[in-house]
């Protein structure tokens, strides 16, 4: 059986992927010029979007993984539980966390405070989806 028979709507065309990665690694590239950028995905469902990004950042920068949860199957809990830890200190690096889906915006509002206390140099999010309705922590894509 294939995976076309299972889709009932596309929502985001492959082409549109490649156009919203391109333009996003443009502006990244702009902002982080000359900075010390760490890259920070959030395993495992934002990997694919980091590497599609990845290939149209020009500037230099570091990758790591985090892996967190605050959800039980398809609901979140509230309560944030590491995985996976940083491996490169972030201490002095200017971060960009990468999400997938910015949904509830627990696991995110948590880790930037994490970041901020193991003193990151700045720390920004960005999601390849924002769904704001859902949201239950005061935090937003940059």
């Amino acid at each position: 059986m294939s995976l076309d028979m299972d889709v009932e709507k596309v929502l985001v065309t492959e082409e549109e992927i490649k156009e919203i990665c391109r333009r996003l690694g443009e502006q990244i590239s702009r902002d982080y010029a000359g900075k010390k950028l760490l890259l920070v995905s959030v395993l495992k469902g934002a990997v694919v979007f980091m590497a599609d990004l990845m290939r149209n950042i020009t500037c230099d920068c570091q990758i790591d993984f985090m892996a967190v949860s605050s959800y039980d199957g398809t609901k979140t809990t509230g309560v944030v539980k590491f995985k996976k830890d940083l491996d490169i200190n972030p201490d002095g690096c200017d971060i960009l966390l990468v999400e997938d889906i910015l949904d509830s915006g627990i696991t995110l509002a948590y880790l930037k405070n994490v970041l901020l206390d193991r003193n990151a140099a700045s720390i920004k999010v960005c999601a390849f989806l924002d769904k704001p309705a859902n949201r239950r922590a005061d935090i937003q894509a940059d």
